[in-house]
């Protein structure tokens, strides 16, 4: 497993993150999420990505039931803040009062004393930015976390952002912006900001939730028992994509991933790994054996003729619309 810088900062990260959105607490037993968390530090990822709102707070207590006995200077802890994590009014968004009060629940719950990297979840319109990134700035001088994070931010809510940390003196270092072959809509501005101050993509759903791994097939219902076929588990999330066009794309990738001796899941981690500006990208996993395939994909550099083949096949029905980035207008 190779690891990389996350932006600019000092702070090594593993190219392969871990996350457990959808899977630990909701759609696969204990047991099983934690056998997908050994298979991932069998394979030497050492980043992990959560969430205080993933199945409803419980995922994070998987995953530090998963962590414990683990030695942790040699791990990277992500969690977030914004969406819902109660029924009140001040149970979300970023506002102080949420943001304070979600590290500590965080961090109990993943049985930590600091994470590595806080991240907001989302661009909160209905709180000062100033407000955010003070709390943010607090919670990091006073070691509850050592980094702050942002996900889905765009190129002028993460310059305002930036800013306001350099002013406060604290690290803002990540975004967090799913971007696949066929989601690019981090290209145009996002990623030119991020060069240009320093902030590092850890990126979701390289591989689509599937989508991008063929077994989804044109003209014919999903797989029994697949991501598609349950609601719990992100089918909402992939029916966009389950097109005829889009699918039969997909399908043209095999062969270009035969041609590279990969899997069509690695040749899509492989790609998003292309980019310099993506620090790591997270898998998600329910079996063990989908973490030690996906992690295969670490170190693999592929050819500009490979790469200009993909885009032959794909690039022309990627979304690729920065306006794509959206956070939600109102409070959630």
């Amino acid at each position: 497993m190779e690891h990389r810088h996350l932006g600019r900062s000092g702070l090594l990260i593993s190219e392969i993150a871990y996350g457990n959105w959808i899977t630990h607490g909701s759609q696969v037993e204990e047991d099983a999420a934690a056998a997908c968390v050994r298979a991932a530090l069998d394979v030497g990822i050492t980043t992990f990505d959560t969430a205080d709102a993933y199945a409803g707070t419980a995922a994070e207590e998987v995953l530090g039931r998963a962590l414990r006995g683990e030695r942790r200077e040699g791990l990277e802890i992500f969690t977030k803040v914004f969406w819902p994590t109660g029924p009140g009014p001040n149970d979300r968004s970023l506002s102080r009062k949420h943001v304070m009060e979600s590290i500590n629940g965080s961090l109990r719950r993943l049985q930590l004393d600091y994470v590595d990297v806080y991240q907001a979840h989302r661009y909160d319109y209905s709180t000062p930015l100033e407000e955010t990134m003070q709390a943010f700035a607090d919670i990091v001088h006073s070691g509850k976390a050592l980094y702050i994070g942002v996900s889905e931010w765009t190129a002028t809510q993460l310059r305002a952002g930036w800013e306001l940390a350099q002013d406060l003196k604290f690290q803002l270092v990540s975004n967090q912006p799913q971007y696949s072959m066929l989601w690019r809509v981090i290209e145009a501005e996002v990623v030119p900001l991020s060069q240009e101050v320093g902030i590092g993509q850890v990126v979701f759903s390289p591989i689509l939730q599937g989508v991008l791994t063929g077994k989804y097939e044109p003209g014919k219902q999903p797989p029994a028992g697949s991501r598609a076929t349950d609601d719990k588990s992100g089918a909402n999330f992939i029916a966009r994509y389950l097109t005829d066009e889009v699918l039969t794309a997909v399908q043209q990738l095999r062969p270009l991933a035969d041609q590279a001796g990969l899997s069509m899941a690695q040749l899509a981690v492989a790609w998003v790994l292309q980019n310099s500006n993506v620090s790591a990208a997270i898998i998600g996993a329910s079996r063990p054996e989908q973490v030690q395939d996906n992690a295969k994909a670490s170190g693999v550099r592929l050819g500009n003729d490979l790469m200009k083949a993909i885009d032959s096949v794909i690039g022309g029905i990627a979304e690729r619309d920065p306006a794509k980035t959206v956070s939600p207008a109102r409070r959630p």
